[in-house]
């Protein structure tokens, strides 16, 4: 016992410095970002005030509104493959200044970011509210909360998971040391959808950087305007820092744009849809860099007869329309078991019939605008083409306060019931505030239900009985499961995030998506440098003995033999061989000496 009380003493004196240390403030620097071109105090100029009429046409300028009340907010310009491959170039050379810096000095820039991130979290919110539509809670949840998740994962295990990783030799190299290093790939490119404006720059941002690398973020046209905004506060964090100039870049443009990128740069993330995503790989495959896709999902939330069904609705209804179904993962498909299908149903009813939908700048609105011109359009002939085959609609939800110009980026939160697999709403991502509810009468069969997709992203599993629910669970083909929860998956940072099938391929977030942002180089040296060093044993130099093959065969009864007797035996037959090896010939020159 005398043995033990120092250790316990030791232990509980490194707890109590370590809780003593969280009450000591950080002294981490406070940035300064220019603010003054994307606050609206409500005295808009005239030309940057009217409401927006959309151009059917590209033009060589990205412009941007707010879909919550289409209002002009402004244009950026459509950068041409010259101009891109411009930006590539300077991302390269800071990328060569900062491959060299310290964990220290990325952790410094993590935390000025962190402290930026907290302490204007109004500000973020609505600025990704106005490019949006989406309202402050939801820009909270998705922008706000998964950034300082990240952030914070990346402060405390980031270092760990870059380091040298050393790895077992084997028994043929007991004599070397075998590592794994991680190196920076050089200029990351990456072209992000405008469901999470802040979150989706900052994602690829904080990988790419903290592993040594330069990254080149190309936004898209539905975001550009918030995108343009968050570069500013990270480009403020990195001179905080001393960082070089040019290591993250936004870029704006359309299809051009993002092609010229990826012949460009030494890596490419992509997040958007299936289409997109595989001309991107067709791109990718001229230069042959590595991709990683991240295209959708039309997860599948299933509702075991055990729940307690209140609490699952409340969780359903967030899942499917949070963000006026922006949510990446988003909940699209409801499986509920027969038993308390009628339950279940009546209480998402009561929700969603509860639910306003409005600008969420202008009142307390639970919902906000779909962001992409013509898309209620796209969902209102989803719903129509399960209506013709049988489904009905039992709750909408309501409108307010919105604006002539704006009608049409508002689409009222549907439940509709009795669907089916022959209806595109249950087959084809619908990216909007929809809850199709369909009856299942057993786990098998609510497993083939939801592995009958062609996306494979996540899923949600609900049951009285985790065992069961993660049985279900572990027989779905996707990327990630929660286990009586929707999507926690994405705010547990050291997870890797990532889908199969028409989801896409490849990791972001977590030990995977960070060392996807690396060379990965095997590395094997000498234990015992310079004692033992590897030399080719004298049956197989060259010219090979003729018992070479003997010899070689004998070697690998002994490395690998089933059973100690046979590998003893095929050792001193090694060990004969090797002594009756003649000794090397001398030169004609020495022998006439």
């Amino acid at each position: 016992m005398a043995f033990w009380w120092p250790l316990i003493v030791i232990a509980i004196a490194f707890a109590i410095c370590k809780l003593l240390l969280m009450f000591i403030p950080d002294n981490v620097p406070s940035i300064d970002v220019d603010t003054s071109d994307v606050l609206d105090d409500g005295n808009q100029a005239k030309d940057n005030s009217f409401i927006y009429i959309p151009s059917r046409r590209h033009t060589d300028k990205v412009q941007c509104y707010e879909p919550a009340t289409m209002k002009y907010l402004g244009y950026f310009p459509a950068l041409k493959p010259d101009e891109v491959k411009e930006r590539v170039v300077q991302a390269r050379k800071a990328q060569k200044i900062w491959a060299k810096s310290s964990f220290k000095q990325r952790r410094l820039f993590l935390r000025i970011l962190l402290k930026y991130i907290i302490e204007h979290q109004d500000l973020i919110c609505n600025i990704s509210s106005r490019d949006t539509g989406k309202t402050m809670v939801d820009a909270s949840l998705g922008e706000i909360m998964t950034t300082c998740e990240k952030i914070h994962w990346l402060l405390s295990e980031g270092e760990k998971w870059l380091k040298p990783e050393y790895r077992s030799c084997g028994r043929s190299m007991l004599h070397k040391v075998a590592k794994v290093e991680f190196s920076p790939l050089g200029v990351v490119g990456a072209i992000v959808s405008w469901n999470y404006p802040f979150h989706n720059i900052f994602n690829p941002m904080l990988a790419a950087v903290f592993s040594g690398n330069s990254i080149v973020i190309k936004v898209s046209e539905h975001a550009s305007w918030s995108g343009c905004f968050y570069l500013r506060i990270i480009q403020t964090a990195l001179a905080a820092v001393g960082a070089p100039e040019n290591l993250v870049e936004v870029i704006t443009g359309f299809a051009e744009t993002g092609e010229a990128l990826i012949s460009s740069v030494d890596k490419i993330i992509f997040v958007g849809s299936p289409g997109v995503g595989k001309k991107i790989m067709r791109s990718a495959s001229d230069t042959l860099i590595p991709v990683t896709l991240e295209l959708g999902g039309k997860d599948a939330f299933i509702v075991c007869e055990d729940v307690d069904v209140p609490h699952v609705a409340q969780i359903a209804a967030r899942g499917a329309l949070q963000s006026s179904g922006q949510n990446c993962a988003g909940a699209e498909r409801f499986y509920v078991h027969k038993d308390v299908y009628s339950s279940f149903v009546a209480e998402v009813v009561k929700i969603v019939k509860s639910v306003t939908a409005g600008p969420p700048l202008s009142g307390k609105y639970d919902m906000g605008a779909i962001c992409m011109q013509e898309h209620s359009e796209r969902l209102q002939y989803l719903v129509n083409d399960a209506l013709d085959k049988g489904a009905e609609i039992v709750a909408r939800g309501s409108v307010g306060n919105i604006g002539e110009g704006a009608v049409d980026q508002y689409f009222p939160p549907t439940v509709i019931v009795n669907v089916n697999h022959t209806m595109k709403l249950m087959q084809e991502e619908a990216f909007g505030p929809i809850l199709p509810i369909m009856k299942f009468s057993s786990d098998e069969e609510v497993v083939q239900l939801a592995n009958d997709s062609s996306y494979g992203l996540g899923c949600a599993v609900f049951s009285g009985s985790q065992r069961r629910a993660k049985h279900i669970a572990s027989q779905l083909h996707c990327g990630g499961a929660a286990i009586n929860d929707f999507a926690s998956n994405y705010m547990c940072q050291s997870l890797p995030f990532g889908g199969v099938k028409d989801s896409g391929f490849g990791r972001f977030a977590g030990i995977e998506g960070l060392r996807a942002c690396c060379l990965v180089k095997s590395v094997v040296e000498d234990r015992w440098w310079p004692f033992i060093k590897t030399k080719i044993p004298k049956p197989i130099q060259y010219p090979i003995a003729e018992n070479g093959f003997e010899f070689q065969e004998s070697l690998v009864h002994t490395l690998y033999g089933l059973n100690i007797w046979d590998r003893l035996r095929a050792l001193v037959n090694v060990l004969k061989i090797l002594s009756e090896q003649p000794p090397a010939p001398t030169s004609n020159r020495r022998r006439n000496d």
